[in-house]
């Protein structure tokens, strides 16, 4: 899947939603919630589910990046499935710690 930034990406078996802030350049085999995205919400079956161990919820307002820094995307509508990419789940980005002002 050719992913770019800017990409709405909504999970095709829960309510997770998100958009690509950071893309990689190649195809990625990327996954919300065990399951590839899909273009819009009227192709969803939330009555699936969530795949086993894709299944720990995504939080509202977070972003979600791999280790290696190459994709980066930020979950608009939490819910129950994860993103993963090539089967790695996501991490949540920790925020950057200010400089002390003395």
């Amino acid at each position: 899947m050719k992913i770019k930034p800017g990409s709405r990406l909504f999970s095709a078996v829960c309510a997770t939603e998100m958009i690509a802030i950071k893309a990689p350049a190649t195809d990625a085999e990327l996954t919300i919630g065990g399951a590839t995205p899909v273009a819009a919400v009227a192709d969803r079956d939330i009555a699936e589910g969530a795949a086993d161990g894709f299944d720990g919820g995504a939080a509202m307002g977070k972003r979600y990046v791999d280790e290696a820094g190459t994709i980066e995307l930020l979950c608009t509508k939490a819910g129950k499935g994860v993103p993963a990419l090539a089967g790695e789940l996501l991490q949540l980005k920790e925020a950057k710690a200010l400089p002390s002002s003395d």
